[in-house]
C-alpha cells in the first residue's frame, strides 16, 4: 500500500511538473511572440501621380486595395521624395539618404560622355556607380540585426539584389546580361505574385521577421494593362494614352489586393508593417502612348515629387489622416524604429513611429530636394548633372534651378531659369510664379536650401 502511494505521489509530481514545465513554455512562446519585431512590405508604385487614387480623391481611377490601405494606417496626403526619378529615389527609400549623400543623381552614365553603349568605358562607369551600395548601410542589411530575412523584387538598379543587402532577390544585375534596373524582378506583379508569396510563407513558417521590397514595374511604361480593366476607361472617353495609364494603376492596386489578402492568408498582416509610396509622379501625354508631360517626372514641381506615404501596423497604428508633411527619407529611421533598432548617426530623416503609435504632432514645417539629369555627366561629382534645388516650408516652396550640363532629350522637360516662388495652399498645380512679388522670402528659403545642401560650385540660374 505504502509503495503505490508513493508511486502515485510520483507520477503526480511528474505530471505537475510536467504542466507547469508546459505553463512555462507557453509562457516564454507567448513572450517571445509579444518581442517578435513586425514584418515589414514596401510597397514603391513607379511613376504614379500623387492625386490618381480613390483616397486621394481622383473621379478617374479606381484603387480599392489602395484605398483600403489608406483607411487602415496612418496616411500622409502631403507626401513627398526628394528626388523625382526612379534610381536616386529608390536608393532614399533604401538608405535614409538624399541623392546627394548617396551619391546617384540619375539613371545611368551618359553615353555621349562616357563611350557609348555597351562600350568598355561606359560600362566601366556602370560598374563604378554601382560600386556606391557596397558602402551604404541598407535598410536591409540593418535590419539583419533582428533576425530578419528579406526579399528583393521589381526595381533595382544597384547590381544584384545581394549587393542591397538582401538574402534573396529577382535582379541579376549588371554586369549579367540583360541586368539593368530590375531585370528579372520586373516580372513581379505583371506575371503574378508567386515568388513574394512563397517567401512570407517559408519567412513564416520559420518564425522569421522578414522584409519584401515590391517595387513592380507599375504603372510604368509599357502602358500594357489586360483588356478587362482597359475597356472599362476606353469606355469613359479618355484618349487611348490615358486610358492605358488609368488601366496600369487600377492593375497595380489589384496585385496590391493580393498581397494584403496573402498577409491576411497566413495570419501576419496585423504584425506586418506596410510602407507605401511612390517613386515619383507621371502626367499621361493625351497625345501619345508611354509619354509623360512637362512638369511631372524628372520635375521639382507637386506632380513630379509629391505622394501619399502611409504606415500600416493595425496592432500598433490606428487609423489616422495626417496633416504633415513628410519625405521618403522618413521610412528608413521609421521602419528601424518599428523594429526596435537604433538609428544610425547621419540619417537626416525623421523616426516617425512614436508620433504614429501616439498620434503626436510632428515637430517639422521645412522639407527639401534636388533633382539631377536623367542622365549622369560624371559619376564621381553629382552636381555635373544638378538641375534643382527645393524647399518647403509652410505653405510656401521656392525651386531654384541649374544647368544640369546633361546632353539627354530628358532635358527638354526640365524649366531651368529663374527661382519659382509658389503658394502651395493658393496654387497647388504651381501656376503662378510669385519670387517677383516676395523677394525677401526667396532670400531667407534660398538660404534654408543652402544651409541644407551647400554647392561646391554652381551657380544658380536667374534668367
Amino acid at each position: 500500500m505504502t509503495k503505490s502511494i508513493g508511486l502515485l505521489a510520483g507520477a503526480l509530481a511528474f505530471l505537475l511538473g510536467a504542466c507547469s514545465a508546459k505553463q512555462e513554455t507557453s509562457v516564454q512562446s507567448s513572450t517571445t511572440k509579444k518581442k517578435t519585431p513586425p514584418n515589414v512590405v514596401i510597397i514603391l508604385s513607379d511613376d504614379h501621380a500623387w492625386n490618381d487614387y480613390g483616397f486621394m480623391g481622383s473621379p478617374h481611377v479606381n484603387t480599392p486595395a489602395l484605398d483600403k490601405l489608406a483607411a487602415e494606417g496612418a496616411t500622409f496626403k502631403r507626401g513627398y521624395v526628394p528626388t523625382a526619378l526612379c534610381r536616386p529615389s529608390l536608393l532614399t527609400v533604401a538608405t535614409g539618404l538624399y541623392a546627394s549623400q548617396h551619391g546617384i543623381g540619375g539613371n545611368t552614365p551618359a553615353f555621349a560622355v562616357y563611350g557609348g553603349k555597351n562600350s568598355d568605358s561606359h560600362n566601366a562607369k556602370r560598374e563604378e556607380l554601382i560600386a556606391k551600395i557596397d558602402s551604404l548601410q541598407t535598410l536591409p542589411k540593418l535590419l539583419k540585426a533582428k533576425g530578419y530575412v528579406s526579399l528583393q523584387t521589381g526595381k533595382w538598379w544597384e547590381g544584384s539584389y545581394k549587393r542591397g543587402g538582401f538574402d534573396q532577390g529577382m535582379t541579376r544585375g549588371f554586369p549579367e546580361k540583360g541586368g539593368r534596373h530590375g531585370d528579372d524582378g520586373l516580372k513581379i506583379g505583371r506575371k503574378g505574385m508567386t515568388e513574394i508569396t512563397d517567401f512570407i510563407d517559408q519567412a513564416t513558417a520559420d518564425n522569421k521577421p522578414f522584409l519584401v521590397w515590391y517595387a513592380p514595374f507599375m504603372p510604368h511604361t509599357p502602358h500594357t494593362p489586360p483588356e478587362r480593366i482597359l475597356k472599362k476607361y476606353e469606355g469613359k472617353g479618355y484618349p487611348i494614352s490615358v486610358a492605358k495609364y488609368y488601366a496600369m494603376v487600377e492593375w497595380f492596386d489589384e496585385t496590391n489586393g493580393q498581397l494584403m489578402d496573402h498577409l491576411e492568408k497566413v495570419g501576419v498582416k496585423d504584425n506586418t508593417l506596410v510602407v507605401y509610396v511612390s517613386d515619383n509622379g507621371w502626367i499621361p501625354n493625351p497625345n501619345k502612348t508611354n509619354d509623360f508631360l512637362p512638369r511631372s517626372k524628372m520635375n521639382p514641381d507637386e506632380a513630379g515629387v509629391r505622394t501619399p506615404i502611409m504606415y500600416s501596423l493595425p496592432n500598433r497604428i490606428k487609423p489616422q489622416m495626417r496633416a504633415e508633411m513628410t519625405s521618403s527619407i522618413d521610412i528608413v529611421p521609421t521602419v528601424l524604429g518599428a523594429a526596435g533598432l537604433p538609428v544610425p548617426e547621419g540619417l537626416p530623416g525623421l523616426n516617425l513611429f512614436d508620433n504614429l503609435t501616439e498620434q503626436s504632432i510632428i515637430e517639422r514645417d521645412t522639407i527639401f530636394g534636388e533633382g539631377y539629369g536623367h542622365d549622369i555627366v560624371d559619376v564621381n561629382d553629382h552636381e555635373g548633372s544638378l538641375l534643382y534645388r527645393w524647399v518647403i516650408q509652410d505653405d510656401w516652396k521656392l525651386v531654384l534651378s541649374y544647368d544640369g550640363g546633361n546632353p539627354n532629350w530628358a532635358v527638354k522637360h526640365s524649366m531651368v531659369g529663374a527661382p519659382r516662388l509658389y503658394s502651395l495652399t493658393q496654387d497647388p498645380f504651381e501656376t503662378t510664379n510669385l519670387a517677383s512679388k516676395y523677394p525677401e522670402l526667396v532670400e531667407s528659403l534660398s538660404q534654408k536650401i543652402s544651409d541644407w545642401y551647400p554647392l561646391k560650385k554652381r551657380k544658380v540660374l536667374t534668367q
